[in-house]
């Protein structure tokens, strides 16, 4: 091996270690920009060396690339609300998936063996697949298209039959790979698949959806890594999707259903007469709500995707300091699918300095809040619905919530008695313990401050 072979080998090295220390980062927010900046630093890394190993001389388009992707890169990321970042993440999983694509369609040659052939097939379908259904998935988040379910009769025949197809053309393809028409239909059908397989998926399904295809994204990187044989392709896309398929088994396990289920069925229609909620709803003005939390010794804030909306992270942690400045304790009850993918409340916090150690999961804040005196829901709908315990004919009847109902008080932020993104009424605002405080939750909490300034 020559000393540029070794240089290059080594570089890869470098660039893997780089990515698991990153990934390691990432699962804490107090470590993850550091994470965030190492798994940056070994791309980079992992790019150079790839193109040293691709003996390439002619840079031009290839720095053309960089400085627009770059660019484009950074203004979406100053630009993007907070609110718009589950959307931008879709998008970079579906980026991901047609770059796959793209990579696979590239690596095939004349002289391609059986295992390539293979390879390309998994790059190109799984691709295919993570491309449209992220594009899917952004338009559900984004509400650009309807953020329910999308089914009709013979769906899952119809389904059954494209990836049946989806097979026939790939091992068409292996047989015979110099005929561009299986080529063409299997990436048309992949294509066609990744929009059938989301669209029968609800939007409180979101999360879920987002972590599968970001393991999609990583699969499809690693099938194109044995493709063109670059080995630390193949060590990322391995990471990304062992990643992915983790996280989506927790957030299922936080919905209390299985992947089949969120995959296959969606939420189950509800008639209007299931839905009936009996009881009556009380507002409360700022000012009387600033009366309860001036006595209040202990509160709850449990945030949800209205906070995100209201931009109201910063005020929260304003009104945080001056309820404990008052001899209150206070801490937060965070949801893995509060929001619109996981960790986004966590992410919003983090964005206005809430300390790590009052961030608590649910099965953390749970056993605390029947000793609470405050709870204070800011936008969450779904993820403190308690008929998820109460009500067996409830769409999400058993899934794992935050009993804010248990606590002594409860103050609900909303702007209106809209229904939240599983489109399911919540018993909580009938109670008799709680309290609606209608308007901008930005707003409500400002008068909040106010009041106690």
């Amino acid at each position: 091996m020559d000393g540029n072979a070794l240089f290059i080998q080594l570089a890869y090295v470098v660039a893997a270690a780089l990515f698991i220390f990153g990934l390691k980062g990432l699962g804490s927010a107090d470590t993850a920009r550091r994470g965030n900046l190492m798994s940056a630093v070994g791309m980079l890394v992992a790019i150079i060396a790839a193109l040293l190993d691709q003996g390439i001389v002619d840079y031009q388009f290839i720095l053309a690339g960089v400085v627009v992707g770059g660019l484009i890169g950074a203004a979406a990321a100053r630009l993007v609300q907070m609110t718009s970042m589950p959307e931008m993440v879709a998008l970079f999983n579906g980026f991901g998936g047609m770059a796959s694509l793209l990579v696979g369609t590239a690596a095939l040659s004349g002289d391609a063996n059986t295992f390539t052939l293979i390879t390309i097939v998994l790059s190109i379908l799984i691709g295919g697949v993570t491309f449209t259904g992220s594009l899917v998935a952004w338009g559900k988040l984004s509400e650009t298209i309807s953020s329910g379910a999308v089914q009709f009769g013979g769906q899952q025949i119809v389904n059954s039959l494209i990836v049946l197809a989806v097979v026939a053309s790939g091992v068409m393809f292996c047989l015979q790979p110099e005929n561009p028409q299986w080529l063409l239909l299997m990436i048309g059908l992949s294509l066609l698949f990744g929009i059938m397989a989301v669209i029968p998926i609800g939007g409180a399904d979101m999360p879920v959806v987002i972590s599968l295809l970001n393991s999609y994204s990583g699969l499809a990187a690693c099938a194109a890594g044995f493709a063109i044989n670059n080995n630390i392709l193949i060590v990322a896309g391995s990471l990304v999707g062992a990643s992915g398929i983790i996280l989506t088994q927790i957030m299922c396990k936080a919905m209390n259903r299985s992947l089949s289920h969120v995959l296959f069925s969606g939420f189950a229609t509800v008639s209007d007469a299931e839905t009936e909620v009996e009881g009556e709803i009380k507002p409360i003005s700022v000012e009387d709500a600033y009366y309860v939390l001036e006595a209040a010794s202990s509160v709850a804030v449990i945030p949800g995707y209205g906070m995100a909306v209201a931009q109201a992270q910063h005020v929260v942690k304003e009104l945080m300091e001056l309820l404990e400045e008052n001899g209150a304790e206070v801490n937060f009850g965070i949801h893995p699918v509060a929001g619109r993918m996981p960790g986004h409340m966590n992410v919003l916090l983090a964005e206005a300095d809430v300390p790590y150690d009052q961030l608590l999961e649910m099965d953390d804040i749970n056993p605390r809040m029947e000793t609470v005196d405050v709870a204070i829901v800011i936008g969450a709908n779904d993820v403190v619905n308690p008929a998820a315990r109460e009500v067996e004919s409830s769409p999400i009847y058993g899934m794992p919530v935050i009993n804010v109902d248990m606590a002594r008080t409860v103050f609900v932020l909303k702007r209106s008695m809209a229904s939240g993104f599983a489109g399911i009424e919540n018993p909580l605002f009938y109670k008799e313990n709680t309290r609606m405080l209608f308007g901008d939750a930005k707003e409500s909490i400002g008068g909040l401050i106010r009041e106690f300034s």
